[in-house]
């Protein structure tokens, strides 16, 4: 008797082996699916994310190549789209709103292609060539001469930069835009004066820019 009941454990043992090395290769071939799973869920959800990013991306870029298409003058479609690109690239580089740094070049050159003031200011943002030398020099921008500054592309990049370090010199955007027009160095004399500043500049920009959010409101 007991060497049937000691028979019997030892068969229960040897099949029992076998079962339970079954059940972990189940276990371990559910936990891969599982995480299979997971893992392709959140692929899935990583590339919806990016797509709907680049349709976010896509619509801005569109608004912003309407605005440029319904004011510029002189453009051809390529520097169109060249300009389109740098506008939005230098909008996210330093936190602006698009239709800002639009409203600003509307104000200094009306986006004329070649303009030129009669104080030697020169392309769409109306740089002058010693300040667009210094920030290309301090910046390693690759200044080519003051020709560069009539190149659309470059001319926002540098007077982008120009319109981001007023604002961190003044901490202000509006006293930066003033000190765009009216230079850093006059802005900061009649400041430690205690003198008014001019508002005819600021209020032309901020015009332009009210009627692009009114026209342009899904930028």
């Amino acid at each position: 008797m007991l060497k049937d009941i000691a028979f019997e454990k030892k068969i229960g043992i040897i099949i029992s082996r076998p079962l339970s090395v079954l059940f972990l290769l189940i276990y371990l071939l559910q936990s891969t699916v599982l995480v299979y799973f997971v893992y392709q869920y959140y692929e899935q959800q990583q590339v919806i994310t990016h797509q709907q990013k680049r349709i976010v991306e896509l619509e801005e870029k569109l608004q912003i190549l309407k605005i440029i298409e319904d004011f510029q003058i002189g453009f051809t479609d390529t520097e169109i789209g060249q300009l389109t690109q740098v506008i939005y690239d230098e909008s996210k580089r330093y936190g602006y709103d698009p239709r800002l740094l639009l409203a600003l070049i509307l104000t200094e050159s009306s986006m004329i292609k070649g303009q030129r003031s009669y104080r030697g200011a020169q392309g769409l943002m109306q740089m002058l060539p010693s300040v667009g030398h210094d920030i290309a020099r301090r910046r390693g921008l690759g200044w080519q001469g003051e020709l560069s500054l009539f190149e659309p592309a470059y001319n926002i990049r540098l007077g982008s930069l120009y319109l981001f370090e007023l604002t961190m010199k003044f901490l202000d955007v509006r006293k930066a835009v003033i000190a765009y027009n009216l230079g850093e160095t006059e802005l900061r004399r009649r400041l430690n004066a205690n003198r008014d500043l001019p508002k005819r500049y600021l209020a032309e920009v901020l015009s332009k820019y009210r009627e692009l959010l009114e026209k342009y409101p899904d930028v």
